[in-house]
Formats: C-alpha cells, structure tokens, sequence
C-alpha cells in the first residue's frame, strides 16, 4: 500500500463511517451539548481566553462540538474537517442550534487552495496532528492563517503515550517520526464495543518536530505545559481520578498525557 499517496483517502473513509458511531456515543455526550454543556476542556479554556468577538479557525473539527461551543461563547467560527460526513453534521447542529458557524470540508494541507482569510486564533486539539505526516507543513499552514498580533492554541496528547502498546504493557512504536503506522482497529475510542473495523494511517510526532516546525514558520511559542492526565477516558486501563481527569492505570501521575502550546506571531 502506497501510504503517501492514499492516506487521505484512507482516512477520510474511516472518518466517515465513524461520524454516525460518535454522534450516538456517550462519550460525545449529545443530549447535554445540545442542552448547553460546553464540549471544551478546563486546559483549552484558560488558553484560549476570551474569544467574544474574535475571529476562530478550528481546524480538524470532527463534527463540531468544540467548533459551536466557540460560537456560543461569542466567537465568530469556521470549522475544517477532511470528512464530508462529520462537515454535513457540524452544519446539521449549528443550524438545529441557530448558530452562525462556517464549516469547510478539506485536507488541512490543501485548505490554503480553499480559504483566504486570516484569524485571531487558531485552534486545534486532541488527537489531531498524528493523522498528518509533516510537521513543518503543518506549521506553515497554522502560520499562513495566523493574523499578525493573533496566536495559536494547541492542545494534542502527549508523544509519550503513543510508544506504547493498547494496553500499555510495552513500548512497540517508535518515539520518532520514521515510518507511517498503517492499522486496522476494531472499535473506536468513543465506542471500544463497536462492531466496526477502520483502517487508519497516521504518524508519530516528537515535540521537537511541532516546535521546530512553527518556529520555522514564524511562530513564537508563548506557552508550553504538560498535564499528566486526560481530559478523556480514551485509552485502556484508565481510571478516574477527578471529573474529567482520568489516568493510566500502570503509569498513575508519573507520566504526562497531554501536552499544550500556544504560539503567536
């Protein structure tokens, strides 16, 4: 299989199909959102700051619960996404909620082909980066849609975690971006019951390779954390240490899961 000219495809398709699973899953939790609940976390909160009257570009969206939780805090958004699906169903609720979002379907990479605008924030988060091969590509589309004085928030899971085996017995992946890791998995993390096989083709990133690749793009990094839990219960063998923390079980507070910068130019 030809990885670096199918990947996108690949994934688009398993997007696509998993779109209907998370909308239906407790883990997105649709009955309080669509009641008001925010989708975004206490780490993404106080770095984003207040976003009243401020110009969003959200990018890889999903279907689009951090995108209009945004909206409803004053922001002017527009969702991306690679999956057609999960666009139509971000639309399909900003609308259901009588909210004035953008969505745009399109490969982070090709989105300069699509949009011209710039933004006071950009914003990306959790699970994001792992489904791009190029860090410095990446960097140089964040930066192209960064307006001068603006900043970037992000907020993914720690390289750490992505070593290591399902269960987190081993490590079994390179730290180091050296090879595409192609899988087929069954299930998904919203829903590890389904009874669903998805092929997928993603990428290891280490820190270094996302701050070299905005700071090769003119992006000054203004923040960095480490957060040794996550604000999902995404992984096996974790527990529950307070609302919205959770651990894994082997490592406790030992390691750090999540990790988070926010970057201005």
């Amino acid at each position: 299989m030809d990885t670096n000219t199918n990947y996108i495809e690949i994934n688009k398709k398993t997007w696509n199909e998993k779109v209907a699973l998370h909308v239906d899953s407790e883990f997105y939790n649709m009955k309080d959102f669509l009641a008001g609940e925010t989708s975004l976390n206490e780490i993404e909160l106080n770095l984003l700051g207040d976003v009243r009257g401020k110009k969003v570009l959200h990018l890889q969206c999903h279907f689009g619960q951090d995108t209009l939780s945004l909206a409803r805090m004053g922001a002017d958004v527009t969702g991306v996404d690679l999956s057609d699906k999960a666009v139509e169903k971000g639309s399909e609720l900003a609308q259901q909620l009588g909210l004035d979002v953008r969505f745009i379907c399109s490969d982070v990479y090709q989105l300069p082909e699509v949009l011209e605008e710039q933004f006071d924030i950009v914003y990306t988060s959790y699970g994001v980066i792992g489904w791009l091969p190029d860090m410095n590509k990446w960097a140089e589309v964040v930066s192209k849609f960064v307006k001068p004085g603006g900043k970037f928030v992000f907020v993914e899971f720690h390289p750490f975690i992505w070593m290591y085996d399902y269960d987190f017995t081993k490590i079994e992946y390179s730290y180091f971006n050296i090879e595409p890791i192609v899988e087929t998995e069954t299930g998904t993390y919203a829903d590890k019951t389904a009874d669903a096989e998805f092929g997928s083709v993603s990428w290891n990133h280490s820190i270094a390779d996302v701050v070299q690749g905005l700071v090769n793009n003119q992006l000054q990094i203004k923040a960095f954390e480490e957060h040794n839990y996550s604000p999902y219960p995404c992984f096996n063998q974790v527990v529950e240490i307070a609302p919205k923390k959770y651990q894994i079980k082997p490592f406790g507070d030992k390691v750090p899961l999540v990790y988070a910068i926010v970057a201005g130019k």
